[in-house]
């Protein structure tokens, strides 16, 4: 486990991040000129070109006179947003929400480095519009709102033509891909082609938290066609019209993907995004050995919810060695769930000293669709089959196969439950009331499935009925509640926006050959060890996003520190392996805050 010194927060805060990735850039180098210049939002600077730089890019007359600093286009942006939230009051949330993605997205096409500028400054209230939930509701309705193209699509239709594609894309250097099929986007489904909303939002993520370069990151669309029959009789719809490949002709178009993204940019950290449970746990095999790459539906997922468990195990007054003993009702057999149970248990191993592979599951209890998860089901999914019950002293408790969730809940008495089912509402009235009478007095209920309308429950509904002591956590944002007593309900975010970022900055700035499980697992405990005892007391099991980078940094230099103890790190650009292995902590840290890119305009210099 966690060093328990890291309890004690690092000096470290956002400004001396800030001061370390903000250096004074040097001149910029620009093929461009003229209208070129400002249609390219890399480079333009909208009316902030000084008057010389207007000269030297054949500017001048194409712009207004008069010259802004950076700092009054930042608040003339802002001021048209909160003009935004003011004309919009009243109107259904779907509407407002669009339209503030709109905007943002306005800039975004506009002025990268602006765009890049808010979105770190407002990180709170605007990741859930670049971000869950919204991004959702993006990725629905991604037909009408398509004004430009972003990132790269390879389809079905592409194969045996990926190893040239992938140099069509203009950055000589990559280092984040998020991919996804579309096969699962949040708990809305098949989205096909609609889906690339995901590695778009999940990428403006890792440059606000994780300070990524937004000139090398790559959002990847694998279009391999679509089940959704609505989808296909759309003709907005601008995937291909046919259904999903499957099997080996499937993997074929993976493979070549994957190959052809090795084959440009070798040491570029791959995140796969949305992928349906089958192809989700299939690919994740196929490739974490071979390639830099991670699920984060499996694996940030868990992580998160790894460090919020840890998080209720002290919140309810117990040493974390009694992680061990903590009863767990995991709702939904997908590729979260089993993900979660999967890093839970190599946790409780590796407390225990002993192989995951042969530990029992005591704690752990599995429900899908059709009830709780025994050895007794037919068809027993291969994924699931390590966490399905026994009928032995495993499962004292005389469930059967198939046994309802109150049952379960009712008769085990769990610690936590926690809902990753994508399915709106499932915690009842009865199965809260029946949490309440939980072997903890602190019982923590975590609704984690996206978006907002597939949460598993509300925080009002929690502390109505389990009562004013319980602890809760969430996918989605939802306000804190204003319990009876006058006292705050808290409502945590459980959001992978915790844990990728710097799981992804830590294994490119360690040039880590792969991504382990010791590595996913530092972070998990590098986020949990972050919340100090009063602020667990309270119940409050994360931090606030607007800390991000903070958070972030710390995760980084964790899962580097994690590569270096399992010397699985290379190096990364000028730092090699030998002075990253002879690093203290300390240098670790402003290691990973020196490589965070923070949003600046360059003076652009013209190449003859």
């Amino acid at each position: 486990m966690w060093n328990m010194r890291h309890l004690a927060r690092a000096t470290w805060n956002l400004r001396q991040i800030r001061r370390l990735s903000a250096a004074i850039p040097g001149p910029c180098i620009v093929r461009k000129r003229g209208t070129d210049i400002l249609h390219d939002p890399w480079f333009n600077k909208d009316t902030a070109f000084p008057l010389t730089e207007r000269d030297r890019l054949g500017l001048r007359g194409l712009l207004p006179p008069r010259v802004m600093s950076f700092e009054q286009q930042y608040e003339r942006f802002m001021n048209s947003y909160r003009s935004l939230e003011h004309n919009t009051e009243g109107e259904p949330e779907t509407i407002v929400s669009l339209a503030k993605w709109r905007i943002l997205n306005r800039l975004h096409d506009r002025n990268e480095t602006l765009y890049y500028r808010v979105l770190i400054d407002n990180i709170k209230d605007f990741a859930p519009i670049i971000y869950t939930p919204t991004v959702g509701l993006v990725c629905q309705n991604y037909g009408g709102l398509f004004r430009r193209p972003r990132g790269m699509y390879f389809s079905a239709k592409d194969k045996g033509e990926m190893m040239s594609m992938i140099y069509n894309w203009p950055a000589q250097q990559v280092d984040l891909v998020v991919v996804t099929d579309g096969s699962r986007i949040l708990g809305l489904g098949d989205l096909g082609v609609q889906g690339i909303g995901i590695p778009i939002g999940k990428l403006d993520i890792y440059v606000a938290a994780a300070g990524i370069n937004p000139q090398r990151v790559l959002p990847v669309m694998l279009d391999v066609g679509t089940n959704n029959q609505k989808l296909l009789e759309d003709k907005l719809y601008l995937g291909l019209r046919q259904p999903r490949l499957e099997g080996d002709e499937y993997l074929a178009i993976v493979d070549e993907f994957m190959e052809a993204v090795h084959a440009r940019w070798p040491k570029a950290v791959i995140q796969f995004e949305d992928f349906q449970m089958k192809w989700a746990f299939e690919t994740l095999q196929r490739y974490r050995k071979k390639f830099c790459m991670f699920n984060d539906d499996i694996q940030g997922t868990a992580g998160v919810a790894l460090a919020g468990l840890f998080g209720a195990v002290r919140a309810q007054g117990r040493p974390l060695k009694d992680f061990v003993k903590q009863k767990i009702v995991v709702v939904g057999a997908g590729s979260a769930g089993i993900g979660v149970l999967s890093m839970a248990k190599q946790s409780v191993a590796r407390m225990l000293g002993t192989d995951p592979a042969t530990e029992p599951n005591c704690q752990f209890w599995l429900i899908d669709k059709d009830g709780l998860v025994t050895q007794e089901r037919k068809n027993l999914d291969p994924a699931a089959a390590p966490f399905a019950r026994t009928f032995g002293s495993e499962n004292v408790e005389g469930l059967t196969e198939g046994a309802s969730l109150v049952e379960v809940v009712k008769k085990v008495k769990p610690h936590v439950l926690l809902g990753l089912s994508g399915v709106g509402g499932i915690f009842t009235e009865d199965v809260l009331r029946a949490m309440k009478d939980s072997d903890s007095p602190r019982p923590a209920v975590f609704a984690m499935s996206n978006p907002t309308t597939n949460a598993e429950c509300t925080p009002g509904d929690v502390f109505k009925y389990v009562g004013e002591h319980a602890i809760f956590a969430s996918g989605s944002p939802f306000n804190d509640v204003l319990l009876e007593d006058g006292k705050m309900g808290y409502v945590n975010q459980a959001n992978n926006m915790y844990l990728f970022p710097g799981v992804g900055l830590g294994a490119l700035l360690s040039g880590a050959r792969y991504i382990s499980d010791g590595m996913l697992q530092a972070a998990a405990e590098c986020l949990a060890s972050y919340m100090t005892d009063e602020e667990i007391k309270k119940g409050i099991l994360f931090p606030s996003i607007s800390s991000i980078r903070n958070i972030t940094t710390r995760v980084g230099a964790s899962v580097i520190q994690a590569a270096i103890s399992e010397e699985l790190a290379e190096g990364h650009g000028d730092v090699g392996m030998k002075e990253l292995y002879h690093m203290s902590e300390r240098e670790i840290i402003d290691y990973v805050a020196r490589n965070m890119w923070f949003p600046v305009y360059s003076p652009l210099v013209h190449e003859k």
